[in-house]
């Protein structure tokens, strides 16, 4: 884990793809500053992906990996679910629990890294969808949260099972018919963002994904309180445009309606979390 992480031997560079070249060459690697404003011109740290044309989780893909601040030195813990099929074309370290667990896995790498390397930051991420993190992983997700695990999660809430048939999750929308769902959901969406707060997280946002600025401003706070104080929580609308019956191009529209309603832009900070903040805007990080 270091900024050689993609250190191509020279012997083998002639065989190797351009592609890859362009990742030692041309990406964003030792620099804390970097953002989504970098993505039309380093090379991403997301080579492809594997998900449905327009899926709004490959753009949130994008503008999380171009908004970490030490990509050289984080671990992105996932769990099964369509953000699975992307990870293997992610060009950092990665780590595929078991379905609901990613939290506890999370929480057992972060310990052991501050005990490993004590005096160098070492950032772990927990990236999962709807069902893993509000469903059958919830008892994991709060329960890092009550130890005050320094980790930050992030939800991509579509909103439904997307990648098994079209199921009801607790996030669905009440009176929402999915395939395999056709009575509707009979009861309200759970709030996470909310549990998180109350569960004592220092950094909660809930929004979409329509804003690449939005989203790196939002994921670099969520990082910095993270490493500093104890857990933060980011709730991310990323629907499935397939199942509620919309064209491939149709995504950002969608998540832009939703921002004047479900999504609307909410921020919970606390008093640690503030003085981080304001910490790292004089550093000019923020």
């Amino acid at each position: 884990m270091s900024i050689n992480i993609f250190k191509i031997n020279e012997e083998l560079r002639e065989f190797i793809p351009q592609e890859v070249i362009d990742l030692e060459e041309k990406a964003t690697w030792g620099n804390p500053k970097r953002g989504v404003m970098d993505l039309p011109y380093a090379k991403e740290l997301l080579e492809e992906h594997s998900l449905c044309a327009g899926c709004p989780e490959s753009m949130a893909f994008r503008y999380i990996l171009a908004s970490l601040p030490n990509p050289e030195d984080t671990i992105i813990v996932n769990s099964t679910g369509c953000t699975s099929l992307v990870f293997p074309h992610i060009a950092l370290h990665t780590v595929h629990s078991l379905f609901g667990n990613q939290n506890a896995v999370a929480s057992g790498i972060k310990r052991t890294l501050e005990w490993r390397f004590p005096d160098k930051v070492k950032d772990v991420i927990v990236l999962a969808g709807d069902g893993a993190t509000v469903d059958i992983g919830l008892d994991c997700t709060l329960q890092s949260f009550f130890r005050q695990e320094k980790i930050t999660t992030i939800c991509f809430d579509n909103e439904v099972y997307a990648n098994t048939g079209g199921q009801e999750s607790g996030t669905t929308v009440q009176g929402h018919v999915f395939k395999m769902a056709p009575k509707g959901k009979q009861w309200p969406k759970v709030p996470m963002w909310q549990l998180a707060i109350d569960s004592g997280c220092h950094y909660v946002v809930r929004m979409s994904v329509s804003s690449p600025k939005k989203v790196e401003q939002v994921v670099k706070k969520a990082i910095y309180v993270a490493r500093e104080v104890g857990p933060t929580y980011l709730h991310f609308y990323t629907p499935c445009i397939l199942e509620i019956g919309l064209n491939s191009d149709d995504a950002l529209m969608e998540m832009r309606d939703k921002d004047k309603e479900r999504f609307k832009f909410f921020e919970y900070v606390s008093p640690q979390a503030e003085e981080v903040i304001a910490k790292k805007k004089e550093e000019g990080l923020l």
